[in-house]
């Protein structure tokens, strides 16, 4: 087992992942931890648009040292194949490329490295990160401690009559894989929302490459395509924690403090659960 140096702790340098070197991550350790620390959980932060992945891991960092977690903030770089292309990561596979075997690698090297239990974790998107958040959950839930979604432009209904990505009719067929409702049901899902997040332009582009027919037969806005979505998570026994927050609009740092609060609740009844097994009696 390698040591921990100084570069390992704390907030960390952007590192490429080794199972595909275009995709880096930081992270944010604990500056007190040691590896094979008992109860050290990972906590998943992607980034929108803007691909933010520091910002977005700083935002964390007093969450990581106060419940002792571990923040991965991955970068998945515009421009990947095509010149000036930013959605990639968003819809989980994009030529080829599949962003949560990406993602899920990253895990892995930090499982090794810090050793700590990543076997399921908590993960939170916003905008495209909302994207991806949800979307990652419809393939691997039994990976999941909690999922937060914020404010994702395009959803992803859990309707088999549509196709991916308006709905989950051949998400096995072109996955590979596909969470079942039981494993769906057993993760506490948040969604998060401003409630001035109303700007339609980004996410009624008719002429982008990724728009299909009925992209907008939920709503024009964020705010109603997330209630939308919640209500087919609903309809399918999903519970859902779901915060409209006033006086904010499409801003991912103003969102963070109710996604703190929804990951520390789930830590704090995952630490019941732990301390009142058989195991540790």
């Amino acid at each position: 087992m390698s040591k921990l140096g100084y570069y390992d702790l704390g907030a960390t340098p952007m590192a490429a992942c080794q199972f595909d070197q275009r995709f880096p991550y930081c992270l944010y350790v604990p500056r007190g931890h040691r590896q094979g620390t008992e109860g050290t959980h990972l906590v998943v932060v992607v980034h929108g648009t803007n691909r933010t992945a520091e910002r977005y891991r700083d935002e964390f960092a007093q969450f990581a040292e106060e419940q002792n977690c571990i923040i991965l903030a991955p970068l998945f770089p515009a421009g990947i194949v095509e010149v000036g292309d930013l959605e990639n990561y968003k819809y989980i596979e994009y030529h080829g490329i599949r962003f949560d075997q990406i993602l899920l690698a990253m895990v892995d090297e930090v499982a090794q490295k810090y050793r700590v239990d990543t076997s399921r974790f908590l993960l939170h998107g916003f905008s495209g990160g909302g994207h991806f958040a949800h979307r990652f959950y419809y393939l691997h839930a039994t990976r999941l401690l909690a999922v937060s979604i914020g404010a994702p432009g395009m959803i992803t209904l859990l309707d088999a009559d549509q196709p991916w990505y308006l709905g989950t009719r051949d998400l096995k067929e072109r996955f590979g894989t596909a969470s079942t409702l039981p494993q769906m049901r057993a993760v506490p899902v948040h969604m998060v929302v401003g409630a001035e997040d109303t700007e339609t332009w980004e996410i009624n582009d008719t002429t982008s490459p990724r728009w299909m027919a009925g992209a907008d037969a939920t709503g024009p806005t964020r705010v109603e395509r997330l209630k939308a979505l919640r209500s087919s998570y609903e309809s399918h026994g999903i519970a859902v924690g779901f915060d409209v927050l006033s006086g904010v609009a499409h801003e991912g740092y103003k969102v963070l403090e109710p996604v703190r609060d929804f990951f520390a609740s789930v830590l704090a009844a995952h630490l019941e659960i732990r301390h009142n097994s058989p195991t540790h009696h």
